[in-house]
């Protein structure tokens, strides 16, 4: 039985004000290029320049500073392909206390060696073969900690719709707003501000053609599970959206537009080339719609788009860039 959960703008106005001075207010910025390409005006919201290179550490740092000293003091647990992770283990850095994360063993490097970074230890688990929430639940309780998990949390929702509270804060007036779709903490925190600061706005979440589980779930009005997906974009992995984000996606989207890898690619070069901003692949997907014109959007519609993270591995960006019909 699903829980009942009420996520509110207060609850987002809430995470903002723990949050206040101690993350980024990432960029807002346009690119004539991208407008001329793809009929709209957009208005990109740079996570890709947040700390710890992606929108995570809004909501890992939500969560930490939402709890009790006593349960800080126990050191905390996750499980995240890498941009989680980093912004799990920067925020128990952040607050004083340790992480253990647990990751996937083809987790990219770059990713891997940053989360290191930040000083927490890591626990390799098999994508293909482990229930990796099993897998953090048992080191749980076997070592005490408190579990972050990476969305079906209401602070970590909550930290992570501060993203779009800030966007509407700078462009009040968006037609459209789109966020890539993984699990669904992002955009249940971002539809829940859209909702409420503009009841009539379009929402489009947006997956990979092969990791379309949420599109898949909202067609069924159930959450189904797909096989694990092999999609470049490593962020939107999950194989089902989260139980307690799913009903908020219900309730707040427009629908979810899908993109292939090949459209991924090329909206990460298109934006590195073009509009000279920089990002991981799952950061690209929302753009990618709006490049192929998947929004059903009136054109030269106000679109927000959130860059979600970027953390692109060096080696697959050189490759992205030098190979323009990558698929």
């Amino acid at each position: 039985m699903t829980p009942d959960l009420q996520l509110t703008l207060d609850d987002v106005r809430a995470a903002a004000q723990r949050l206040a001075n101690r993350i980024y207010r990432t960029p807002v910025i346009s690119s004539q290029p991208f407008d001329d390409a793809s009929g709209c005006r957009v208005f990109f919201k740079c996570e890709n320049l947040q700390i710890a290179g992606s929108f995570k550490i809004r909501g890992a740092l939500n969560k930490l500073r939402s709890l009790t000293a006593a349960e800080r003091g126990r050191g905390v647990i996750a499980y995240s392909s890498g941009n989680h992770a980093q912004g799990v283990a920067l925020a128990a850095q952040m607050v004083g206390t340790s992480a253990i994360i647990c990751m996937p063993t083809d987790a990219p490097a770059l990713k891997v060696e940053a989360t290191r970074g930040y000083g927490a230890e890591i626990v390799f688990y098999d994508r293909l073969k482990d229930d990796r929430a099993a897998v953090a639940r048992r080191l749980a309780d076997e070592t005490g900690r408190v579990l972050v998990p990476p969305y079906d949390d209401p602070a970590i929702m909550a930290g992570q719709g501060t993203a779009a509270l800030e966007l509407f804060e700078e462009v009040p007036a968006l037609d459209a707003l789109v966020t890539p779709v993984g699990g669904g903490g992002l955009m249940a925190g971002c539809s829940t501000v859209a909702r409420s600061l503009s009841p009539q706005i379009t929402i489009v979440g947006v997956e990979a053609d092969t990791a379309n589980d949420t599109y898949l779930s909202l067609q069924k009005g159930e959450r189904v599970t797909i096989p694990p997906p092999p999609t470049i974009a490593d962020g939107i992995r999950p194989q089902s959206p989260g139980e307690l984000t799913f009903p908020i996606l219900q309730q707040n989207l427009t629908g979810v537009a899908l993109v292939s890898d090949a459209e991924i690619v090329a909206a990460v070069r298109f934006l590195a080339l073009r509009a000279r901003i920089i990002v991981e692949p799952t950061g690209a997907v929302g753009a990618a719609a709006v490049l192929t014109g998947k929004l059903a959007v009136p054109r030269a519609a106000r679109v927000g788009v959130v860059l979600s993270g970027g953390n692109v591995d060096p080696e697959l960006l050189l490759q992205i860039l030098a190979e323009p019909q990558r698929a």
